[in-house]
């Protein structure tokens, strides 16, 4: 019986230990190969880098902006807000009176920054990941007004900003990368227009 045992457990370490090199080392390792000789930018996280080499964020995860100079993000449900390791949603259904409640403050904040009419759905309402790093570009030109008054720049500069660095989708809605609109502020020229009042 000793002799059958031994017989039938060699093959079964055989098996475990050729099918462990080969998915969890030669596979992994071939992938990732894979993806840095195909896709380098995209496999290391689609990271965005600043003029001095510094990682400012990636295209691909959103991040927190809430000062009057930037564009800000939608509302996120992920953690304290935009925290990468508790990303998700809400959860809270449209009865919830919570939702209402943040959707309601986060109305009062838009109206508070001189955002006026309609307000874009995504200004007050949270993604289902909670990094969403992207905004519609109602959302983008509904804040330009303000961006431009506290930068001191033309109003149509920004505007025009965002019309440059709008996107479409195969599959879904044209959107804007917030990071991006951010970047590209600081190379706005300032000008004589932007003393005058903006609507």
């Amino acid at each position: 019986m000793g002799k059958d045992f031994s017989s039938a457990l060699r093959p079964a370490i055989v098996m475990t230990v050729l099918f462990a090199a080969l998915l969890g080392i030669a596979y992994p390792l071939a992938m990732t190969g894979l993806g840095q000789a195909i896709f380098p930018s995209q496999a290391n996280g689609s990271l965005v880098r600043d003029a001095q080499g510094k990682v400012v964020g990636s295209t691909v995860v959103g991040q927190a902006f809430t000062g009057d100079r930037y564009f800000q993000t939608r509302p996120s449900a992920a953690g304290k807000g935009y925290d990468g390791l508790s990303s998700s949603g809400s959860n809270l259904g449209p009865a919830s009176q919570a939702l209402v409640d943040r959707v309601k403050a986060d109305v009062a904040k838009r109206r508070g920054e001189g955002i006026s009419g309609p307000l874009p759905a995504d200004l007050v309402t949270a993604s289902g990941s909670g990094l969403d790093p992207d905004l519609s570009p109602a959302s983008a030109l509904a804040q330009a007004p303000r961006i431009a008054r506290v930068r001191g720049v033309a109003v149509e500069q920004v505007r025009n900003l965002v019309a440059k660095l709008s996107e479409g989708s195969v599959l879904g809605e044209e959107h804007v990368n917030v990071l991006a609109l951010n970047q590209a502020l600081g190379a706005l020229p300032r000008t004589a227009a932007a003393d005058t009042p903006t609507r």
